[in-house]
């Protein structure tokens, strides 16, 4: 009888590219559903869900994102520092107002793993307010969403 041997993938052997994703009116939750996949690496042959595997991400257009429904005025970000009445809401409003990029990257952190290798993951995205990035150096490659 001959078995199958189950591919784990080793840190050596990742190859990693860099793409670039135009956020304009596109809706977040699939940009950010897409995004994810692309950093742990589930669009290769060689996923290992151990390993990061995942490829480098650039988002452009961070403040064109659109949201569907009424979410525009009542999405809210909610963070608490661990004190006693600590907790701090920010509208989407006032997030989109001073800090648009981190309306991209909480949500495409929020479908990453919660631990050590969904940190590490992270740290390969990139978001950019405007059309313009710095890294033309890694020659990223234009990626189409569906």
């Amino acid at each position: 009888m001959k078995y199958q041997k189950t591919y784990s993938a080793r840190p050596a052997d990742i190859e990693r590219k860099w793409y670039v994703v135009d956020a304009e009116d596109v809706v977040l939750g699939r940009l950010a559903s897409q995004v994810a996949a692309i950093l742990r690496g589930k669009h290769k042959p060689t996923f290992t869900p151990n390993q990061d595997t995942g490829d480098y991400v650039i988002v452009i257009n961070a403040e064109k994102v659109k949201l569907t429904g009424n979410k525009a005025n009542q999405k809210e970000y909610k963070r608490y520092s661990g004190y006693t009445g600590g907790l701090k809401i920010t509208s989407y409003q006032d997030m989109l107002a001073k800090h648009p990029e981190r309306i991209v990257e909480h949500a495409v952190v929020g479908m990453l793993p919660h631990n050590k290798l969904g940190r590490q993951m992270a740290k390969k995205l990139r978001v950019v307010v405007g059309p313009e990035h710095n890294h033309e150096a890694q020659m990223p490659e234009v990626l189409e969403l569906q």
